[in-house]
């Protein structure tokens, strides 16, 4: 569906001098810097896929988007979207691809979402009947009845992000851009328009990409992650792959019958200890497989003390991705030496 080439954008940043001769230097000089706001990122996206496209602000996750969607030429490079050269064929492209910005919306401010509605239907040419089966479909899974005929300007902000999911998926489109979707929501909110995009994924085998800083939205929806910062991809692969590799371990919370003098089991590092309570990590190798050795570890626990309760904690995809973008991931790498795969 989507395919990458080592693709650049490089924007010109004019500098403003100030003081008596500044407004003549800005008028006879121009002078200005090179940003590179996406340096030489690569990657392909399957048919079908629904991917997390994550970075810190600045990273070049928008202007990736914008490039992809044919908004913005790239400086140097390929893309290719649904075969199609996306910023060469806007027109064609625009007709097959669905996109919302969490910032922006796509229907009219001061009409009713079922005239904006209307209006897309007709904008790209899409047959009554299927409008129809669409529009009834949308107003069921995304409950749109209560403001379906509101006008956008009045909607509330959960509001107006359903109902920029039903135009941007009006027309059937095979590939969905969604920059920030959940952005300000609430969690109800949040936890509907989730369900709306896997449904679409999963039912109709909508290809989806998706921009956001909620991680809340990655853990829930994507198996697989592109990770960019200063332009770069620094990591490609699966969200397991990602826990496994940078998470540090899993960690056991054993709640103990009483509190023992000493916790000592092979294969696990005491964190820390609070009464009958103990944090035990079990070392990366273990954390590597499905079970591990978390699974040897736990009889030898249930033998050698008297154990109340115990839970198993998986690494937090926040705090891992946190660490990832401060350059202080756990085994001393930074994030400009990471390898752009899960390899």
């Amino acid at each position: 569906m989507i395919r990458v080439e080592s693709l650049h954008k490089e924007f010109r940043v004019y500098r403003h001098h100030r003081g008596g001769w500044g407004a003549l230097r800005n008028l006879l000089t121009r002078d200005y810097r090179i940003v590179r706001a996406v340096d030489g990122v690569s990657f392909n996206v399957a048919r079908g896929e629904l991917i997390g496209y994550l970075g810190p602000n600045g990273a070049g996750k928008s202007t990736t988007i914008k490039m992809l969607t044919g908004i913005l030429v790239p400086t140097s490079g390929e893309a290719t979207v649904d075969r199609r050269v996306p910023w060469e064929e806007r027109t064609e492209h625009a007709r097959r691809i669905g996109v919302v910005f969490g910032q922006r919306t796509n229907l009219w401010w001061d009409l009713p979402v079922i005239e904006s509605l209307d209006l897309l239907r007709h904008i790209y040419r899409v047959p009554a009947d299927r409008y129809q089966r669409n529009l009834h479909l949308f107003e069921e899974m995304l409950e749109m009845g209560p403001f379906l005929y509101t006008p956008v300007r009045s909607l509330s902000l959960g509001q107006r992000m359903r109902s920029d999911l039903a135009a941007a998926l009006l027309h059937d489109p095979p590939l969905l851009f969604l920059d920030e979707p959940t952005i300000g929501l609430d969690v109800v909110a949040k936890e509907r328009i989730r369900q709306f995009i896997r449904s679409m994924n999963r039912e109709r085998g909508t290809t989806v990409i998706l921009t956001t800083h909620d991680l809340g939205d990655v853990e829930k929806l994507c198996e697989r992650i592109i990770m960019i910062d200063h332009g770069h991809v620094v990591f490609d692969g699966a969200l397991a792959a990602l826990r496994d590799r940078f998470g540090g371990g899993r960690v056991l919370v054993v709640d103990f019958a009483e509190a023992p003098d000493e916790v000592n089991l092979p294969g696990a590092e005491l964190v820390r200890q609070e009464a009958n309570r103990a944090w035990l990590r079990i070392d990366r190798s273990a954390s590597m497989s499905a079970g591990g050795r978390v699974a040897e570890i736990i009889p030898e626990l249930f033998r050698r003390y008297r154990v109340h309760d115990l839970s198993v904690q998986e690494p937090e995809i926040e705090e891992i991705v946190r660490r990832i973008y401060e350059g202080n991931l756990l085994w001393g790498e930074s994030a400009a030496d990471l390898p752009a795969n899960d390899e």
